[in-house]
């Protein structure tokens, strides 16, 4: 479905351009840089979700009649926020905490419209199980480098989907961007901006 208005995704993740691809979508991309980092006691949901409004905030104040999306994904297990490993090692180590464990996937999604003034926010979970993985599963996967970019130090979409032992929850929160929550929050813009023109 197009809309009468441009959709700007604040994120050069190729996942999520990957995604809202696949749903017909064309949209621009104009990463936001912004600081990432979890502030102290910050629980995963409200992580995702203020660095989502950010990401969308600092970018649609450049393009007021566009709808920029903005999102972010992080693992937890618990309140432990699990992000993108710095380096080989602490990829390593945050695979092998997830090694047989229950963990969850939490994506925040923000759409926001300079012009409007107006915002949405919502905040998708999912919950993973891995199997028991070995050292050697683990090196070797590291090894690959496609943990080096993913929170958690995982893409279920690659090779460690085959570690998943039990899935709750809607797949595409965990790569990175749910498109049926994309195409309610833009649903939303579209009846706003039709009652606006109907009421002008």
């Amino acid at each position: 479905m197009q809309y009468p208005f441009a959709v700007i995704l604040a994120s050069r993740s190729p996942r999520r351009i990957g995604l809202l691809q696949a749903m017909g979508l064309e949209a621009s991309v104009e990463p936001a840089d912004i600081d990432e980092t979890a502030k102290h006691g910050e629980s995963p949901e409200r992580l995702v979700r203020r660095l989502a409004a950010t990401k969308a905030l600092t970018v649609a104040a450049a393009h007021p009649h566009a709808v920029v999306l903005g999102a972010d994904t992080v693992v937890a297990m618990g309140r432990r926020i699990l992000a993108k490993p710095q380096d080989a090692k602490e990829a390593e180590q945050m695979l092998a905490l997830l090694s047989g464990q229950r963990h969850q996937v939490y994506t925040g999604l923000a759409a926001y419209q300079e012009r409007l003034g107006r915002g949405f926010i919502r905040v998708d979970v999912a919950k993973v199980t891995f199997r028991s993985l070995t050292e050697t599963e683990i090196s070797r996967y590291v090894a690959t480098g496609e943990p080096m970019d993913k929170a958690g130090a995982y893409a279920i979409q690659g090779e460690a989907g085959r570690w998943v032992e039990k899935f709750e929850g809607n797949l595409e929160t965990v790569i990175g961007l749910a498109t049926d929550s994309v195409e309610v929050q833009l649903k939303r813009f579209l009846r706003m901006i039709k009652g606006a023109g109907e009421h002008a």
